[in-house]
């Protein structure tokens, strides 16, 4: 019996520390809709998955790539494969590999370029750094209930009801900021987002309630986002996003945008404090008006000796 054939790609969630929030890396496409650097594995070209996606990245988006770890794989029946001229691709199985990259700064790219992209903009019902999104009350708790009650039998109302509880905090259960992936899949089986309509072939029956994104890239960026968010808790990877020296209300700034809630100042920093992982370098940001503020450096040392865990995020209770 011959066996379908398999066609890997190689995908890139690239993340930036913007100024304001996180940044995603995307690159120009034919479509109207963006898309993550993608590109086929050259079993004959490339020696590792690792060394084909740095020349994918580099060829589409004009950018090196720093620190990478591999993500996870993708191989769901009937994905697609934009940008990448794949072998057989109209009838083989795809298989994406897709991986995790952070980077301190959202250098602006050569024109024709990828282009940087606030990840909020994907997902704005993640951010609560300012409290709790409008999005969520004014759109989708309402559009969740709907789908609840339209469920054909008791069993699948109580169903999608434990789900929109569990992963969206209705009925007063708690927010957790690492199901960034299951709110997003859950959001595509209520037909609620561009990607679900689409995928069906069927048209959206309401405006769409964030930017949608080629393929399942959406999917694949919500899974990096929750790897990030839990990842930061027990590893100091939050540092691959920092520049060389920065201000503790600087790298403040940065885990917030990552775990989309404000942070308790003075809990931070003790935390800071009793972890290791910085250390004042004696000199002071340079800065227009108001007290300068000492610059800190990430004493790497500490990982390579095998001690660092990773950031506490004390939430800042909202009234």
């Amino acid at each position: 019996m011959s066996l379908p054939p398999v066609a890997v790609g190689l995908n890139a969630v690239v993340i930036a520390a913007g100024e304001t929030a996180p940044q995603v890396l995307v690159v120009p496409r034919k479509s109207k809709e963006p898309a993550l650097p993608f590109g086929p594995f050259d079993p004959a070209r490339h020696r590792t998955f690792e060394i084909g996606l740095r020349e994918w990245v580099s060829e589409q988006a004009q950018f090196q790539l720093g620190y990478v770890e591999q993500l996870y794989t993708f191989g769901d029946r009937g994905r697609e494969a934009p940008l990448a001229d794949l072998p057989a691709s109209n009838e083989a199985r795809i298989i994406s590999i897709g991986y995790l990259a952070l980077t301190p700064e959202a250098k602006s790219l050569p024109s024709g370029g990828g282009e940087w992209w606030n990840w909020y903009m994907f997902f704005p019902w993640e951010d609560w750094r300012n409290g709790k999104p409008s999005i969520l009350s004014d759109e989708i708790e309402p559009a969740l209930r709907n789908w609840i009650d339209e469920a054909e039998t008791e069993g699948r109302r109580a169903s999608r009801r434990d789900r929109t509880r569990a992963n969206f905090g209705l009925d007063n259960r708690p927010w957790i900021e690492e199901r960034c992936l299951d709110r997003y899949e859950l959001l595509y089986s209520a037909g609620l987002i561009a990607e679900s309509a689409r995928d069906r072939d069927e048209r959206l029956a309401s405006p769409a309630i964030s930017r949608s994104m080629a393929s399942d890239h959406r999917r694949i960026m919500a899974t990096a986002i929750s790897r990030l968010r839990g990842k930061i808790k027990y590893r100091p990877v939050v540092f691959e996003l920092m520049q060389d020296v920065f201000t503790l209300s600087r790298l403040q700034q940065v885990v917030e945008g990552i775990v989309g809630y404000p942070l308790h100042k003075q809990n931070f920093r003790r935390a800071l404090d009793r972890s290791g992982f910085i250390e004042g370098t004696g000199k002071l940001e340079a800065r227009t008006g108001g007290r300068p503020a000492e610059l800190f450096r990430y004493r790497r040392e500490v990982l390579r000796q095998g001690e660092a865990t990773g950031i506490s995020v004390p939430r800042l209770r909202l009234n």
